[in-house]
């Protein structure tokens, strides 16, 4: 089998896929950069017995993250674990996607990965919007070619930033309230962040397919936080929340060629 490992900002996600390319599971861990590496392999292994995977089955390994100080860290982690060395997505990396941007090593692998198997699985062109931590808008066209994107704070963050950033304001849970103008102050956070989220997402796609041209580009969602938008508004094509395993599986696949 092979493992594939994408370190977020909020979470670690892991999958593991077999010769055949199919992703038997996948499993998620918090991201915290204060634990050390013999925290992360005792939590690692607790998750492999617990999904009665042997460690033993494990051939290959491929690691994006965007946080380099994590990047040793599960180097050493797949290591000790699997006694193989990962292959670290980064420069010199082939993805099979020409990266038409400014300044290529600022674009963080997790855009990429995605990008990858958006590409893979449902064909050029595309605008893959992808919620986590950040909202991001990646745009490949027909010549598979990575074309840039756009950034955003994402639900959840921007949900936290109203409760720090304010005296009164409260931390509340995500939830579509059933009408936009609302008669309470944790209603009135939840329409104003993930309705005005609908609309950010609803008018950046429709700016993008206006600049690019990319009139027919198909939109893809990932990410855990794609399903609140859609259940508002139906502006997707597609919905995967797999998309960065299955990336890193067929970048790990064309390195290995």
């Amino acid at each position: 089998m092979i493992i594939t490992i994408d370190i977020g900002n909020t979470n670690i996600k892991i999958g593991l896929f077999d010769q055949k390319g199919k992703l038997c599971n996948s499993f998620k861990m918090s991201t915290d950069v204060k634990r050390t590496s013999d925290e992360y392999v005792a939590l690692l292994l607790q998750l492999l017995t617990y999904n009665n995977i042997d460690v033993h089955t494990v051939g290959g390994a491929i690691l994006s993250s965007v946080i380099p100080q994590l990047d040793y860290t599960f180097t050493n982690v797949i290591k000790y674990v699997f006694g193989i060395k990962p292959l670290v997505v980064g420069v010199g990396v082939k993805t099979g996607l020409a990266i038409r941007y400014d300044f290529p090593r600022e674009l963080g692998s997790d855009r990429i990965i995605t990008c990858v198997a958006a590409e893979k699985q449902y064909g050029a062109p595309f605008i893959l919007v992808d919620f986590g931590t950040a909202t991001t808008f990646n745009v490949v066209n027909d010549k598979h070619e990575f074309v840039g994107g756009a950034i955003a704070l994402g639900l959840k963050a921007s949900i936290e930033s109203l409760a720090r950033c304010t005296a009164r304001l409260p931390n509340v849970e995500l939830e579509t309230p059933s009408k936009v103008t609302a008669q309470s102050t944790r209603k009135a956070i939840q329409s104003g962040v993930i309705y005005g989220a609908v609309g950010q997402v609803k008018y950046i796609i429709e700016r993008i397919k206006a600049e690019t041209g990319l009139s027919d580009a198909s939109v893809i969602a990932t990410g855990g936080m794609a399903n609140i938008i859609a259940d508002v508004e139906p502006l997707f094509d597609h919905i995967d929340r797999e998309l960065s395993l299955k990336g890193l599986y067929e970048i790990y696949s064309l390195n290995a060629q």
